[in-house]
């Protein structure tokens, strides 16, 4: 390989590593970005121990539902569909974060015992428009 072939190989994987970084910002740490939601889009769940989510849903890049209302206390459980090729549940808090599985029927779940609303995404496909959130509310609200 000459020199100018491997300046260009270089060149070309720092452009891809910076690329990436920029899709990361837009909701990962750091990056400031947030999930929009109205209060129509947002699926109210209050008033159950337990909430489902499916991974990979309506074609296989989305979250549904995408944006859940709970109580504190509750376990919200993220099923894969098998669709869409491989996801997570990354918390751009970081207080949670599941491996990346594309098999249908994998789960993955965590308990919010705080009021606060938490923001997530599948890094694979967060440009895609795969985000959601989780709304914590205390009982009395």
């Amino acid at each position: 390989m000459t020199d100018s072939s491997r300046r260009a190989l270089l060149a070309a994987g720092s452009a891809t590593v910076a690329a990436l970084a920029g899709c990361a910002g837009a909701v990962l740490p750091g990056g400031g970005g947030e999930a929009a939601t109205s209060e129509d889009e947002r699926a109210d769940r209050t008033g159950e121990a337990t909430v489902s989510v499916a991974v990979g849903a309506d074609g296989g890049f989305s979250f549904a539902p995408a944006h859940v209302r709970i109580d504190a206390g509750t376990t919200v459980v993220w099923e894969w569909t098998g669709k869409g090729g491989g996801h997570n549940v990354y918390a751009a808090d970081e207080s949670f974060v599941s491996e990346l599985v594309a098999a249908e029927g994998h789960t993955f779940e965590h308990t919010f015992e705080r009021p606060r609303t938490v923001e997530y995404v599948c890094t694979p496909h967060q440009t895609r428009g795969m985000r959601g959130s989780v709304e914590v509310v205390s009982g009395d609200d």
